[in-house]
């Protein structure tokens, strides 16, 4: 699977995923994404790698021993990785390619934007909005 940044310039391969695909409702992810949840899955950092633009790479690290992976140029987050855990955790978001896989579960939503709603009365579009009439 490729995947890149949002100008292009980052740009990765993973071999396959390590786990399943899951939507992470924590604190930091939400801070790092501006958004309610971001989806993610793990690849084992054997089958990880950078395939251009490593000299835009920019990193911070959210919590001792986590750093998170970003496009200097464009703002994109790419992976995280606990730097002493065997993988890197992607932005399933940033796949170029389809995983071929699904999210299978939502964690920490202990910590999750009290006003997100998971379903109910809010209607949905294909695309945008359609103007008021």
């Amino acid at each position: 699977m490729k995947g890149s940044c949002l100008c292009g310039t980052v740009r990765y391969e993973a071999a396959r995923l390590a786990g399943p695909i899951v939507h992470c409702h924590c604190t930091t992810c939400r801070k790092a994404h501006s958004a309610a949840f971001t989806t993610t899955a793990r690849a084992d950092r054997a089958d990880f790698r950078w395939t251009a633009g490593e000299e835009a790479l920019g990193s911070f690290e959210s919590t001792p021993g986590k750093l998170r992976h970003f496009c200097t140029r464009c703002g994109t987050h790419l992976v995280a990785e606990w730097v002493a855990q065997p993988q890197v955790i992607l932005r399933v978001a940033s796949l170029d390619d389809d995983p071929g896989s699904r999210p299978s579960a939502h964690i920490w939503t202990s910590l999750e934007a009290p006003w997100l709603a998971h379903a109910g009365p809010i209607p949905s579009f294909a695309e945008a909005m359609p103007p008021k009439a």
